[in-house]
């Protein structure tokens, strides 16, 4: 499996999961930057996400949802902050209120990054969310946050290799 570490840091506000992936840094740049191929992987597998806008440049946003296996929709959206291809991006990533992907003020929004590194001919990913406060990190990984950004991640060797 990809996903290697996963640390939570209430004190820190933080979450980071590492993984490892056995295709070069530009091949997992193309998993994030290709909205197709970002939609196989962004969602655990019971939870599929579909992106219907998203664009890594500075200052765009990307839109999308997860459809529950009941057809239920759980919508969110990205701002996009800053992008060094193939190496990495940041940006924030919030909860929406419906199709119009309107911010959700209810739900925590978290500042990402995103960094892809070479190494043993693979890459290491490292994934970080930070959040303004202890209690909206707490809040998403009573949501299952770690449990659903795991199994998601875990989906890209498949991908990668087919």
């Amino acid at each position: 499996m990809p996903v290697t570490d996963v640390t939570p840091d209430i004190d820190t506000r933080t979450l980071t999961i590492t993984a490892q992936f056995a295709a070069p840094v530009e091949r997992i740049w193309q998993v994030y930057a290709d909205a197709r191929q970002l939609e196989t992987v962004f969602g655990p597998p019971t939870h599929p996400a579909t992106f219907v806008q998203h664009d890594l440049s500075p200052g765009r946003r990307s839109h999308y949802y997860m459809t529950s296996p009941e057809g239920e929709k759980y919508y969110g959206w990205w701002l996009i902050a800053s992008v060094d291809e193939p190496r990495g991006f940041s940006f924030d990533d919030g909860f929406a209120l419906d199709d119009t992907f309107a911010p959700n003020e209810d739900l925590p929004v978290s500042k990402n990054t995103y960094s892809f590194e070479a190494i043993d001919g693979g890459t290491r990913a490292t994934f970080t969310s930070a959040y303004d406060s202890a209690e909206g990190l707490q809040q998403v990984l009573e949501m299952g946050v770690v449990e659903g950004a795991t199994l998601a991640i875990n989906q890209i060797d498949d991908l990668v290799a087919a």
